[in-house]
């Protein structure tokens, strides 16, 4: 069982930051050239999921790991409160569409799994609801990988509560963070301890792991999500398709 409160949000003493930085960019010119390969070869989608509480570095995560790939063929969508027309349908209908096609990569900066966080967290939701719906996330995880071949690669962005207090802070005192700034960030704060709850029951109740990843030092945030991502990606079987005969 997953105890975060067990798990470091910084990185490991002997980790060497320059060392790791400068393989990070490695990571990231690699992932590029991956990204190239997926689109040529057609057979696989991959699904990138981002997770954590505010000020947890979603935003820069994907802008300091996927920088060397085609914004043609890598998608970021940020879920936010459902629409009107989104709350008619079932809570996975807007998750389904966004979904990615074979060759694509898809990056989502917070998820389906808001469906069973914040709305847990504020009692939204029954329990019994918020196990009916951990149910359908497994099914509809199921589903993409096994019926469009589809790699997910899920990262829990796991920051210390100080940690946020700073980079919320941050926001207030800088000008260039300012529009970064909201004011729900700090009623959300208040809930730390429920979140953390709610956080590890999800990373305990999925199916697919999930990688959780320290991010107190973003150098360290980018190494590790980089590492992660070219990994996975070199196991699957691409190859450059040839001319047709």
């Amino acid at each position: 069982m997953i105890d975060l409160s067990q798990i470091s949000t910084k990185p490991p003493k002997e980790a060497e930051k320059a060392k790791l930085k400068a393989q990070t960019k490695v990571y990231v010119k690699r992932l590029g050239e991956l990204q190239r390969l997926l689109r040529a070869a057609q057979k696989h989608a991959i699904l990138v999921v981002f997770q954590g509480m505010d000020a947890s570095g979603k935003d820069g995560a994907v802008y300091k790991v996927f920088r060397d790939c085609s914004h043609n063929d890598v998608s970021t969508y940020g879920f936010k409160k459902p629409t009107k027309k989104e709350l008619a349908h079932d809570f996975l209908w807007r998750i389904h569409q966004l979904s990615p096609a074979k060759g694509q990569i898809q990056i989502f900066n917070r998820s389906h799994y808001e469906d069973v966080l914040i709305q847990r967290v504020h009692g939204w939701i029954s329990e019994e609801r918020v196990q009916k719906r951990m149910q359908s996330i497994n099914a509809f995880e199921d589903l993409l990988q096994y019926d469009n071949n589809t790699l997910i690669l899920k990262f829990f962005l796991h920051i210390s509560y100080d940690q946020q207090k700073e980079e919320l802070q941050e926001r207030l005192n800088e000008a260039d963070k300012n529009w970064k700034h909201n004011p729900g960030d700090w009623e959300e704060r208040k809930h730390w301890n429920k979140y953390m709850q709610c956080y590890q029951d999800v990373l305990n109740w999925s199916d697919i792991p999930w990688s959780i990843i320290p991010v107190d030092s973003r150098w360290y945030r980018d190494y590790l999500v980089s590492k992660t991502i070219v990994e996975a990606m070199e196991q699957l079987d691409m190859q450059y398709p040839g001319l047709e005969k």
